[in-house]
């Protein structure tokens, strides 16, 4: 009777795709052998599936990084469906949502993927397991995605069985963007032309002004005229190089990757403050002391101060900071010299689990590269049967056993199998200056 009502109750269920997915071509990094189709959401979200034809029974819901800043597209998820190629190449399922808008939200990221996990149950039946794959500010996506939207069906099954989560971004939002509001902030002490002279003045955690303007070109102008960034050391001039290295001691950010930071904390701290804050800035620099400039009390005593609104932080927190409580088995991966999203994050989320009472259910390895986006290919196939063995058979995932699958996978994708034994991130603090929580 039970089992009734519930069919009866599905078939009234409206559809969540606007019509069927349909058959396209794959991108071709994917190779021969794997079949593309497409589909739009309700909410308007473009969604990408990709099956095997030796398929092993298993979905993967890829969740991208970014956030993106631009509109989503039919062929949004077409890069990640080519950076992770080896997922389908090794006989899994793949589904991923280009998101129903631009920017910010990671709750509605979460929903977005699960959206595009049950388009793809609706057109071709459940999947025997079903894994998430969280890459990058997708790793956000992915821990509030099992923490929220993986409560067991009427059949006592979760929509989720595993996650792997790469270069994710997991210290929660209200920590993760910290040293880029100490970039802002610092930026104005040494540089002062965001915003320039004579343009009106505001709180930097907002990143612009509700409604304000300002293109990427002219703010790479501005970068690089007061640090010299576009041009070789050698021809920098004086200020040009103090400025650049007092920025990168001011925020422990490298020298490289400040011009990519400054971007995001105007443009993503906009985004954040138009869309889910309600123009309040979450991002502030209130009591935060800088150290190794080539004049800290000086440096320290221009830098402006700003102190975040606590209703944004609250509001932030809600939205994209992980709690810890998951039930099913994690397996996350970090470059220890990533420069994008700080190897560090991985012991906030490791203390955020342990502290819900789950850490036998974390499972964490570190590999010694320095690349964000993707790193030596095959550690993804190795990562990817670790965790299927750990949902089905129990087995947890330890670093001696990940390093014998990589070097199975280097048969058949080229790269160096670069697992660290024993590593240990470093808290937080010790990378990003205190906030004194």
């Amino acid at each position: 009777m039970r089992l009734a009502l519930v069919l009866a109750m599905l078939s009234l269920t409206p559809s969540l795709a606007l019509a069927s997915p349909t058959p396209r071509p794959c991108p071709t990094e994917v190779g021969a052998g794997v079949g593309c189709f497409t589909a739009r959401d309700t909410n308007g979200a473009h969604v990408l599936i990709a099956r095997p034809e030796r398929w092993n029974g298993a979905l993967v819901v890829h969740t991208h990084g970014g956030p993106r800043l631009a509109p989503p597209a039919p062929d949004t998820s077409d890069e990640d469906l080519a950076r992770f190629a080896e997922t389908v190449r090794e006989g899994y399922a793949w589904v991923a949502t280009s998101r129903r808008r631009e920017g910010f939200g990671v709750t509605n990221g979460a929903e977005d993927a699960d959206n595009a996990r049950r388009l793809y149950v609706e057109a071709f039946g459940r999947p025997r397991i079903t894994l998430v794959h969280g890459q990058s500010w997708g790793g956000a996506v992915a821990a509030i995605l099992i923490e929220r939207f993986n409560e067991p069906g009427p059949d006592g099954r979760r929509p989720y069985d595993g996650a792997l989560l790469t270069a994710g971004v997991l210290a929660g939002g209200t920590r993760a963007y910290d040293m880029r509001m100490d970039l802002r902030a610092a930026y104005q002490a040494v540089c002062g032309t965001h915003p320039a002279p004579g343009e009106p003045a505001y709180h930097l955690g907002l990143g612009l002004p509700p409604g304000a303007s300002l293109p990427p070109a002219e703010l790479r102008n501005r970068f690089n005229a007061c640090t010299g960034a576009h041009r070789p050391a050698a021809e920098r001039t004086p200020e040009q190089a103090r400025a650049l290295a007092d920025l990168a001691a001011a925020t422990g950010i490298a020298p490289g990757s400040l011009f990519a930071a400054l971007s995001w904390a105007t443009y993503l701290f906009q985004d954040i403050a138009t869309h889910l804050t309600e123009g309040r800035p979450a991002f502030g620099n209130a009591g935060v002391r800088y150290r190794g400039t080539s004049d800290d009390d000086g440096f320290n005593a221009r830098v402006p101060r700003f102190a975040a609104d606590p209703a944004a932080v609250a509001r932030l927190a809600a939205d994209s900071d992980p709690t810890g409580r998951i039930a099913i088995p994690v397996l996350s991966m970090h470059a220890i010299r990533d420069e994008t999203v700080y190897v560090e994050s991985q012991r906030v989320y490791r203390d955020t689990v342990a502290a819900a009472g789950n850490a036998e259910r974390l499972v964490q390895v570190f590999t010694d590269e320095s690349a964000h986006s993707k790193i030596s290919p095959p550690h993804y196939p190795a990562l990817f049967e670790a965790l299927r063995r750990w949902v089905e058979n129990g087995v947890r995932p330890e670093v001696a056993a990940l390093a014998q699958l990589c070097e199975a996978a280097r048969a058949t994708y080229p790269g160096q199998c670069r697992f660290v034994p024993g590593y240990e991130p470093p808290p937080w603090e010790a990378r990003v200056r205190p906030r004194g929580r």
